[in-house]
């Protein structure tokens, strides 16, 4: 049997944490640059507002109901999801992390030792006592059944938060209550092409003749349809594959128009490749780097560009990156121009082992290891760019916009949390 255990609401539940005060009234946080709602508490969903919306068209709105809004606090969201994803691993040593508020756990044997419905009311409680969070937690035979039993488990009150479908009664009545466009698996395009045909449910789906959906929607539809029958197709990737490409990009606060505010995204933006690349033990071959102006902006000038290099030896070194992804920046800036993002994108990416190294490569690479290593250490023990490199710059002008930022709780000593006796 796999479990589902999703955070509720994960954003605002991680404010909650810090700020009781928000439990019970309307709360939501949103996207970069506090352009749009991206999570909402229930009392938010309750008033109308939906995922997407434009902050700005709502403003009134949120002053009118009483809504709080939070900018993204990402520090502080990856921390507590961390801290949730290590009360998993108490349960099970195989896990697959979906996402930063939801993981697979494989529960295989359990059964035997106890009620499944005990052991994820278990969890649950266990999750909300260590980190504060409430969970729902769905358990079924296979992944895509244990989705839409987690699904049930935050939509019926009755269940307390858990859902196990273990009979075949109990998931014809899951099934009958899921939408086909709620089907983990079955895309925007495959659920209109599905209700064309009639087909309206995860149940009514599983009516169709095999044949037909093979026919239909390929192999990767088919293995949707095998799973919600109870077969096991999709195993539990306890450990991910590395990316064949990696990307950090980010639109500005402000525009930027100056070579230097530039140098510094970039830089910054590089640097994060690297670390990522260290992460999953790859090393990249390429770099490449993009610049783009505010393309709704009809009044001002237009330009967008970008730039590939192939480095001498494939590289995970933040120096190396950097210095190349600046090379293709320089190649491609021109002046008169407010950028509005850039971005930095590494492919040709194999594992560290497979570096095929160059005879007249002047850079010592067990060295630049060596210090990667150390820094890698140090910012993980006193927070992200404790060690970087001069030309990220001390302060960002062209960084993040984040007015109603909460403070970083558990990973930013001078905003730790105070109580007052």
């Amino acid at each position: 049997m796999y479990a589902l255990v999703d955070g509720n609401n994960f954003y605002v539940s991680c404010e909650r944490v810090f700020n009781p005060k928000l439990n019970g009234i309307p709360v939501v946080a949103l996207s970069n640059n506090d352009g749009c709602v991206i999570a909402r508490s229930q009392e938010a969903k309750d008033l109308g507002l939906k995922m997407g919306e434009p902050a700005f068209q709502r403003r009134n709105f949120f002053r009118e109901h009483n809504v709080h809004v939070f900018s993204s606090n990402y520090e502080l969201y990856g921390d507590m999801s961390r801290r949730m994803h290590q009360v998993f691993k108490t349960f099970t040593p195989n896990i697959e992390m979906y996402s930063i508020d939801e993981s697979f756990l494989d529960l295989t044997g359990i059964d035997r030792l106890e009620r499944l419905e005990d052991y994820g009311a278990k969890i649950k409680r266990k999750v909300f006592r260590d980190v504060g969070i409430p969970v729902g937690v769905g358990i079924a035979e296979t992944k895509t059944l244990a989705k839409i039993a987690n699904h049930l488990a935050k939509k019926i009150p009755q269940l307390n938060g858990v859902c196990v479908l273990r009979n075949q009664k109990q998931i014809d009545y899951a099934l009958k209550f899921t939408l086909i466009e709620d089907v983990w698996g079955i895309g925007r395009r495959y659920s209109a092409k599905l209700k064309i045909k009639g087909i309206n449910t995860a149940f009514d789906f599983v009516n169709l003749p095999e044949s037909w959906v093979l026919r239909e929607m390929t192999v990767v539809g088919l293995k949707t349809y095998q799973e919600l029958k109870g077969k096991k197709r999709l195993s539990l990737e306890e450990v991910r594959p590395p990316k064949k490409a990696i990307a950090t990009t980010r639109s500005f606060g402000r525009k930027v128009a100056d070579l230097k505010n530039l140098e510094t995204s970039v830089a910054t933006h590089a640097t994060r490749c690297a670390e990522k690349l260290r992460r999953q033990k790859s090393v990249a071959a390429y770099v490449s780097v993009f610049i783009i102006t505010d393309k709704f902006n009809e009044e001002e000038p237009q330009y967008n560009n970008s730039y590939t290099i192939s480095l001498p030896v494939p590289s995970n070194s933040q120096f190396e990156i950097v210095k190349y992804a600046l090379k293709a920046l320089r190649k491609i800036y021109l002046q008169g121009y407010k950028y509005k993002k850039t971005g930095v994108i590494v492919t040709g990416i194999m594992t560290d082992a497979d570096i095929q190294q160059d005879l007249f490569y002047e850079i010592d690479v067990e060295r630049h290891k060596r210090l990667m290593k150390q820094i890698d250490a140090l910012n993980r023990r006193y927070g992200k760019d404790t060690v970087k490199l001069g030309i990220m710059g001390m302060k960002k002008e062209w960084k993040l916009r984040r007015e109603m930022l909460s403070r970083r709780f558990t990973t930013n000593w001078d905003e730790i949390l105070t109580l007052k006796v």
